[in-house]
């Protein structure tokens, strides 16, 4: 995290943090969207993307989670915060909801949240 928000300061891209878990069916969706070469374009071009697994025992995991996304509650993976270089969170989906989990749901939210 600290080396994404480093990076994103230095060349002004934002950061986009990815809380899920490997057994999450919605998170392995987001994963094969995230690999497909339209997406990984506006991803490398706009983002520095920062997976974080919530889905065992890391209670620094956890942490990190509720420091972006305080509201609390129950969260649906993934959680998908915008953060600018400056740490301050664009968007929160546990609190937006989540885009269509499809290329042209995840694309659409990346451009929106790009600049």
């Amino acid at each position: 995290m600290d080396a994404a928000l480093s990076a994103a300061k230095a060349d002004g891209r934002m950061v986009l943090l990815d809380f899920g878990a490997n057994w999450c069916g919605n998170c392995k969706a987001a994963d094969k969207v995230f690999a497909q070469s339209q997406t990984a374009a506006i991803l490398g071009a706009s983002y520095h993307l920062v997976k974080i697994d919530i889905g065992g025992n890391s209670s620094a995991n956890s942490a990190l989670l509720r420091k972006y996304s305080p509201s609390g509650g129950s969260y649906k993976m993934p959680v998908l915060i915008v953060v600018d270089s400056s740490g301050k969170v664009r968007t929160d989906t546990h609190a937006t909801g989540n885009p269509a989990l499809t290329a042209e749901g995840i694309n659409a939210f990346l451009r929106k949240w790009a600049s």
